[in-house]
């Protein structure tokens, strides 16, 4: 039986201004691998991200690239995705009220593996305010 995934959505306020820095830190393989992985390739809109040593124990997975706006967003879609509607996208959006500017992230995980999803955001938005001040 096919279990449909789960919509996770995460805001996130940064704390800088300006759109050209942000849309680096969440569209170039330079950016995301300053926070996401510990490697990002793009080649032909696939982008390869590795967790961990490449020359010992590491994950890689491979996302290929859906959409891309220019101080808007970006999605993309694992290749390795069962569900055809699920996707990752990171979405940089000004706050209204402040000014400022805001991460919303939009990913999907099946019932059981959400909080763990949660997680590894927390993680990774830790690791982007720790390594940029963002």
């Amino acid at each position: 039986m096919y279990m449909e995934k789960q919509q996770i959505q995460i805001e996130h306020s940064l704390l800088s201004t300006s759109p050209n820095i942000i849309w680096n830190i969440i569209s170039t393989e330079g950016g995301l691998s300053r926070w996401i992985a510990d490697s990002v390739k793009e080649s032909k809109g696939i982008f390869s991200f590795t967790w961990g040593d490449v020359n010992g124990h590491h994950e890689k997975r491979r996302a290929v690239l859906k959409e891309r706006v220019r101080h808007s967003h970006i999605r993309l879609q694992w290749e390795d995705e069962t569900d055809p509607d699920a996707y990752l996208e990171l979405r940089m959006m000004r706050a209204e009220i402040t000014g400022g500017y805001v991460l919303h992230i939009t990913d999907y995980a099946m019932p059981d593996d959400v909080d763990s999803l949660y997680d590894i955001w927390d993680q990774n938005l830790e690791q982007l305010r720790r390594v940029t001040g963002l």
